[in-house]
C-alpha cells in the first residue's frame, strides 16, 4: 500500500526535524566536554591516538599512515568533521565526512575531498600510505562513469 505524497511529506519533515535537534543535541554535548578536557594542538603536535571508524567499525591506529596526521580511516576514507582550519578540533558539528572526490596537488601528490553530511562543509586531506587503493580510484572514475551528458553523443558533436 502506498502511502500519500502529503502523509509522506510530514514523515519527511519530521524525520528532518528530528535530525537537526540531534545534531543540535551533539553540537551542545561537544561544546560542554571542550570546556572541560584540555585540549591538544594538532597543529603543532603529531596525532598518535587511535579512534574507531563512525562508518565502518575498523578500529585506526597512526601507524601505517604515512605521515604525522591521520584523520580519516584507511577501509572506507571516512572521516568526522573535527577541523575548522586543520588541527584545530574547533568543530561543534562531528558530522561525517565522506570522501566525494580526489584530486592531484601541485607536486603529485593525491587528496581527498571530504563532504559533511550534517553541514556540507567540504575539506581537502591528503591520502595517507595505508589508504585503499581500490576506493580511490572508484572515487576518482566516478565523473568518468557519470558524466552529464551521453557520451554516444562525441561522435556527433566532433564526429570526424
Amino acid at each position: 500500500m502506498r502511502i500519500p505524497y502529503q502523509e509522506e511529506f510530514k514523515m519527511k519533515k519530521k524525520v528532518t526535524k528530528i535530525e537537526r535537534y540531534d545534531a543540535y543535541q551533539s553540537m551542545i554535548d561537544a561544546k560542554v566536554l571542550s570546556q572541560t578536557e584540555p585540549k591538544i594542538d594538532y597543529r603543532q603536535s603529531a596525532c598518535a591516538e587511535s579512534f574507531q571508524c563512525k562508518v565502518c567499525g575498523t578500529i585506526v591506529m597512526p601507524d601505517g599512515a604515512g605521515s604525522r596526521h591521520r584523520n580519516h580511516c584507511p577501509k572506507c576514507l571516512s572521516s568526522v568533521h573535527e577541523d575548522n582550519d586543520p588541527g584545530d578540533r574547533a568543530s561543534l558539528c562531528k558530522g561525517i565526512m565522506e570522501p566525494v572526490s580526489v584530486w592531484v596537488r601541485k607536486g603529485g601528490e593525491w587528496a581527498i575531498i571530504h563532504r559533511c553530511r550534517t553541514c556540507g562543509t567540504l575539506s581537502s586531506n591528503r591520502i595517507a600510505a595505508d589508504d585503499n587503493p581500490a576506493l580511490l580510484m572508484s572515487i576518482a572514475v566516478k565523473p568518468l562513469a557519470m558524466t552529464p551528458f551521453p557520451l554516444n553523443k562525441l561522435d556527433e558533436l566532433f564526429g570526424q
